[in-house]
């Protein structure tokens, strides 16, 4: 059975898996979100990203659309079609901020859409949504 998070002095504490290739972002929000309490892991490639939410087990996945190699969406798709991993959340991290990105992140299985730039707030209102 796994645990999905820990509850720490009345706040939700989350392992998050930020995917970008931008080292820059991912430093970013992963300070962001470490400040809020979470416990973060990167990946910098979709292929990584797979063996990641695999092998850690996070309690949800923030994923760039635009990756080299294998794109955002296809690593939802994996990672939504593997049983291990179909159950964690996955929310796009994008400068893709059209209907029609979103719509086909959502056919794709994405559970939530984070368009960038953003702030440290949005950021966090937006990963604890979707881990609660």
């Amino acid at each position: 059975m796994r645990i999905v998070c820990v509850w720490y002095l009345g706040i939700l504490l989350a392992k998050i898996l930020v995917v970008d290739d931008e080292a820059p972002i991912c430093e970013l929000a992963r300070l962001i979100l470490e400040d809020a309490g979470h416990t973060v892991i990167t990946a910098d490639n979709g292929e990584q990203a797979i063996q990641k939410a695999s092998n850690e087990s996070p309690d949800l996945v923030l994923l760039d659309t635009v990756l080299p190699g294998m794109s955002g969406l296809d690593v939802c798709k994996v990672l939504k079609h593997e049983p291990d991993t179909r159950s964690i959340p996955l929310v796009m991290f994008t400068v893709l901020g059209g209907d029609n990105d979103k719509r086909i992140a959502k056919e794709n299985g994405c559970d939530g859409y984070f368009v960038k730039p953003f702030t440290p707030a949005d950021l966090v209102a937006e990963v604890e949504k979707h881990i609660r």
